[in-house]
């Protein structure tokens, strides 16, 4: 993993707590992390949601970070069932690199209809997302905002946030 993109990813965390809220990742190495050790850095919150069903599971079977989170849920459901949790548990959904699990998370905050931010530049999935929503052409409701600066991207997710809840929707479930 390239260290400019971990210094991005470091970078949006500590924009999310310089703005009071939470990181939630999936307890997972890599990139979530370092969102969670920029968050920390300023005095952030961070919460992790593990598969495992225990701290030891979490650590030795996941090979999963523990220390640096404020919070671990134990969900027990295992990689790509915990993934609904992380998703569900954030107001604001932001897409960094990523593989299978990143893709599972998108299409579950995607149909949910969620406001989702992608971090264009981290690899993996996020810098494919616009040509899979093309592909998918659905509308769930959700709206995505695709940008390389993490404090662009989450101005821009952050006021359509607002917005929903102004307008009395501040999240929206597909049900189809």
């Amino acid at each position: 993993m390239p260290v400019e993109t971990i210094e991005v990813c470091t970078e949006l965390g500590r924009e999310i707590a310089r703005r009071d809220c939470i990181v939630v990742t999936g307890a997972c190495p890599g990139l979530p992390q370092a969102a969670v050790f920029g968050a920390k850095e300023l005095g952030g919150m961070s919460i992790g949601i593990s598969p495992a069903l225990c701290l030891d599971e979490h650590r030795d079977r996941f090979n999963s970070p523990c220390e640096e989170y404020d919070a671990l849920i134990f969900t027990g459901s295992g990689l790509m069932g915990r993934e609904v949790d992380v998703i569900r548990t954030a107001d604001i959904v932001i897409v960094t690199g990523g593989r299978s699990g990143t893709l599972g998370e998108f299409a579950i905050a995607y149909d949910d209809g969620n406001v989702i931010g992608v971090l264009e530049g981290t690899g993996g999935i996020a810098d494919h997302l616009q040509d899979i929503v093309a592909t998918i052409d659905k509308n769930t409701g959700a709206e995505i905002f695709y940008s390389s600066d993490p404090l662009e991207l989450l101005e821009r997710a952050f006021a359509c946030h607002d917005r929903r809840i102004a307008d009395g929707r501040a999240y929206s479930i597909n049900e189809s």
